[in-house]
């Protein structure tokens, strides 16, 4: 099997749209209040309303940019805050926290 379909909490979906379609050119749509999908990311995914804080730690999505640099500043620049830089045989990735407090990586090759 393969992973089909990603889905984050978050309790600002105005703020979210904003910093994913700003920083990734993602595309929104919304399913009622509660849901908010995304696409236009290279897997589809959605974010479901919670007021509660996304749990640290626990499964890592990581995206793909071949140019990281920009990716960082597009990041910085929709209102992310970059947490750690890697650098690992054959690329270098970025750890972000989104708007709603989820941990997101962007990596590319060497």
């Amino acid at each position: 099997m393969k992973i089909d379909y990603v889905e984050f909490p978050a309790a600002d979906f105005d703020a979210i749209k904003a910093f994913y379609g700003s920083a990734f050119d993602w595309t929104f749509e919304e399913w009622g209040t509660e849901y908010l999908a995304f696409s236009n990311a290279g897997l589809e995914g959605g974010f479901h309303r919670t007021d509660v804080p996304p749990p640290r730690g626990g499964a890592l999505v990581i995206l793909y940019a071949s140019d990281l640099d920009a990716a960082e500043k597009a990041v910085r620049d929709a209102g992310g805050t970059v947490t750690e830089h890697h650098e690992f045989p054959g690329g270098q990735r970025f750890h972000f926290i989104d708007p709603a407090g989820n941990e997101l990586a962007v990596w590319t090759k060497a």
